[in-house]
């Protein structure tokens, strides 16, 4: 029997302001797939993360959590069910430490205290380097130490599906492998299912087992990374 998908969004119509964003998408990620979903600016990509993840109401459509829709579509709630968004443009508060931000984030995912720091030594064996800026303030970081924070601050919850926005934002091509490389040997070790929004389209696709592509708000494609492996093709879909 074939298994739902760990979340899946059908006909999702979102807009803002009257203005329409999303026409009609839908799209799915099943556990131990890594999706990447890919198109120009203004595609639509952040818009659809922000839908699935409760941040944006949409005007239409339906999302599912393992088939089934929840009776409430909010972050807190989608949480709960082991979804997890690591937003674009980090999102970590530069006045703290990478402790304090790690702690907040435990705190905020309602993670039983003892368990708290079994949580933050596991994500600094997946990503050790954190620890040797683990007590210093985020706002003293490089730009690829806080992108790490950011990715480590989400895995504290331990997701079935994992959301990326935009990783590599001001990342060298090398930096970004370093990091999504051990997201890679997670998903694969865990089974967790991963949607991945990318504009370094060479570099995301070397991980991704699917590829989504959006124009204009609607999904135009949906295939694997080998039939995007031509430039040709991929300038033709931009």
């Amino acid at each position: 029997m074939t298994t739902a998908p760990v979340l899946s969004a059908q006909s999702l119509v979102v807009g803002y302001g009257g203005r329409p964003v999303l026409s009609r998408v839908s799209i799915e990620v099943r556990a131990g797939e890594v999706l990447c979903v890919i198109g120009h600016n203004g595609a639509g990509k952040s818009t659809l993360m922000r839908a699935l993840f409760g941040l944006t109401r949409p005007v239409s459509g339906t999302i599912q959590v393992d088939g089934k829709e929840l009776a409430h579509h909010v972050p807190r709630v989608l949480a709960a069910h082991g979804i997890a968004l690591m937003p674009e443009g980090r999102g970590i508060f530069p006045g703290l430490t990478v402790a304090e931000i790690f702690d907040l984030a435990l705190w905020s995912g309602n993670i039983a205290e003892g368990e708290r720091a079994a949580r933050i030594d596991w994500v600094l064996s997946l990503l050790p380097p954190i620890k040797a800026f683990y007590g210093k303030r985020a706002g003293f970081l490089s730009g690829g130490q806080q992108q790490m924070v950011s990715i480590g601050r989400t895995l504290l919850s331990q997701p079935r599906c994992l959301m990326l926005d935009e990783p590599s934002i001001g990342l060298a091509p090398k930096l970004f492998q370093d990091l999504l490389q051990p997201i890679r040997a997670l998903q694969r070790k865990t089974n967790m299912a991963v949607i991945l929004v990318e504009q370094n389209v060479r570099e995301a696709l070397k991980i991704s087992d699917r590829v989504v592509v959006m124009k204009a708000g609607q999904v135009i494609l949906d295939t694997v990374p080998g039939e995007l492996s031509d430039n040709a093709r991929l300038m033709e879909l931009y």
